[in-house]
């Protein structure tokens, strides 16, 4: 299913500013420069919830704000569901590069299925800008001049969720991790986190992709005796182990579990009578602040009264700065060229703040610690999280010479000794 529309024109509302960097576009006055846009993620399983229709409304509000015409852009957004499976993700990708003239695609959801597109991007020489996907691979070994990682990462998570129930005492750990990559580099980065400050692994069980019931696998967590049962999983696949978690009265058994990847709308789909108390990082907040509650609620009018989850956030934001890289070279053909200019041009945007875009591809904003409301501390179907912790982005995410990424190298390399 793909849906398309063509913006032109600005919607009825107020934009929201766009930040410094933005450079005259180059070429005739006059001169249009077309943009074609694909938000490719989930649209009808799992993580439809936190992508979906959602993300596509980001990227034309995005559009919108960006006021496209006024800067001489002509933007199409298209749409796809890649249904969770890399061939579906990477043969979308191909068509959209090869016979329908996209430039970049955002979002995708699924970390296997945005390796795929991370492929097909280099192979083209286009642009992807993940943003619902959380392998920090997608910058490691594997990098790419034609990727940016947006919103989080395995590590980012790891840092966040792991390091507080470590410090909090929580050092044996037992993991339900989803059989696919994001599950496997979520699980092996906590674990490197929480062996790094002295705990210890005591089990793991594999569930399948998606998986509908979750009670033998917790039974086995129960029977380790671990503190902590770290969740490897999200979206449908989160919300199904926290419920059968209570269902089996976990917590009561004196163990904690820790959503190692948790949206807001996976809890305000638990509710907090179910996740109270459940500790998460994510990279964005509706209530945050007075810009993340503007666009908040007016992506809610759009978005039949749901709250944009940190993955359509990312898609906003990534959509904003690729516009403004794209404009300040006057055309979007060349995708390592676009990409190159997104690092060069600091990010500032009302959703995550000013920040920056690494050389192996890592956009670096802060972070956070939340722990969900109990029920009578919410005022609200979506007050949902109490803020516990601002985690800076320099501590967040990997540090640039700990990735093996060969365009730190190579950018060293470029720079040469210090004096």
């Amino acid at each position: 299913m793909r849906a398309r529309v063509l913006l032109t024109a600005l919607l009825a509302g107020p934009a929201l500013g766009l930040g410094p960097g933005v450079a005259a576009l180059a070429g005739t006055p006059g001169r249009v420069v077309p943009v074609k846009i694909g938000v490719l993620n989930d649209r009808s399983g799992v993580y439809a919830e936190i992508s979906g229709e959602g993300s596509v409304v980001a990227a034309r509000m995005a559009v919108e704000d960006f006021r496209a015409q006024d800067h001489g852009l002509s933007v199409e957004v298209v749409s796809g569901d890649h249904q969770n499976k890399p061939a579906v993700g990477a043969s979308l990708a191909r068509a959209w590069y090869d016979r329908e003239g996209v430039d970049a695609i955002f979002d995708v959801p699924t970390s296997s299925v945005a390796l795929a597109v991370h492929e097909v991007t280099r192979e083209k020489n286009k642009v992807f800008v993940d943003s619902g996907a959380g392998t920090a691979d997608l910058t490691g070994p594997d990098c790419s001049p034609n990727t940016v990682h947006w919103t989080f990462d395995t590590v980012a998570l790891a840092n966040g969720t792991g390091g507080a129930m470590v410090k909090r005492g929580g050092d044996t750990w037992f993991f339900v991790t989803a059989d696919y990559a994001f599950g496997e580099a979520v699980q092996r980065d906590t674990t490197a986190l929480i062996e790094r400050r002295g705990g210890r692994v005591l089990g793991a069980v594999k569930t399948p992709f998606p998986a509908f019931d979750f009670a033998p696998a917790l039974r086995q967590a129960q029977g380790s005796g671990a503190k902590v049962i770290g969740l490897a999983n999200a979206g449908g696949d989160t919300i199904g182990a926290v419920r059968e978690a209570a269902r089996l009265r976990v917590a009561e058994g004196g163990q904690a579990l820790a959503g190692l990847l948790i949206f807001s709308s996976d809890i305000h789909a638990l509710t907090p009578r179910v996740a109270q108390g459940l500790v998460l990082t994510e990279p964005f907040y509706w209530d945050l602040n007075d810009n993340t509650r503007a666009f908040s609620d007016r992506f809610a009018r759009l978005a039949g009264g749901k709250k944009p989850t940190a993955a359509q956030a990312g898609v906003y934001a990534g959509v904003l700065h690729y516009l403004k890289a794209v404009e300040a070279l006057g055309s979007a053909a060349d995708g390592d060229k676009v990409v190159a200019r997104m690092k060069e041009i600091p990010t500032d945007d009302p959703l995550f703040g000013k920040g920056t875009i690494r050389a192996d591809g890592r956009k670096i904003h802060d972070m956070y610690l939340f722990e969900v409301k109990k029920p009578a501390e919410s005022k609200g179907e979506w007050d949902l999280y109490r803020t516990l912790a601002t985690i800076p982005g320099r501590e967040a995410f990997r540090p640039l010479d700990q990735g093996g990424c060969p365009l730190v190298l190579k950018a060293a390399q470029a720079e040469g000794p210090r004096p």
